[in-house]
């Protein structure tokens, strides 16, 4: 396996009616949409939408897990593919994510990110690029596994 091949452990994440009203207190934005059905559906929406940066956000810690260090992210993109709805009920939605190395140099670690809901994608063109973790943790130790049965 090539160490652009790695895999990072997948990710489960559960969102609730109340994490998405706590992060538009955090963020500032009380967008109606995000915690009132009654104005969504005045949109023509479904239900009540979590905000694209907080999905984003909650779908990072699958590399900040594997990195150990936040600190060491250089830069992380994707477009929103389509919008997160959020019952509310105390399960709320399933964020699932899945992520793979897709190319090592020197200075920098490309990973990209699968993030979907029920199976659908709902951010896309996901990329993180990330500082070479150290050899000792276990993402260095995945990395240099990897390369090695590649030699």
């Amino acid at each position: 396996m090539s160490p652009a091949n790695v895999a990072l452990p997948p990710l489960a994440i559960r969102i609730t009616r109340a994490d998405v009203i706590r992060y538009a207190g955090a963020a500032t934005d009380f967008n109606p949409i995000h915690w009132s059905d009654r104005h969504a559906a005045a949109l023509k929406l479904p239900g009540v939408i979590a905000h694209g940066l907080f999905t984003m956000a909650l779908a990072l810690r699958i590399v900040t897990d594997w990195i150990e260090d936040p600190r060491s992210v250089i830069s992380y993109s994707c477009r929103f593919g389509r919008p997160v709805f959020v019952p509310d009920t105390d399960e709320g939605v399933e964020l699932q994510v899945n992520g793979r190395v897709s190319d090592v140099a020197a200075d920098k670690v490309t990973i990209r990110l699968h993030v979907t809901v029920n199976g659908a994608p709902v951010l896309t063109k996901v990329v993180c690029e990330v500082k070479p973790p150290p050899p000792d943790s276990a993402a260095g130790r995945a990395l240099a596994a990897a390369a090695a049965e590649n030699l």
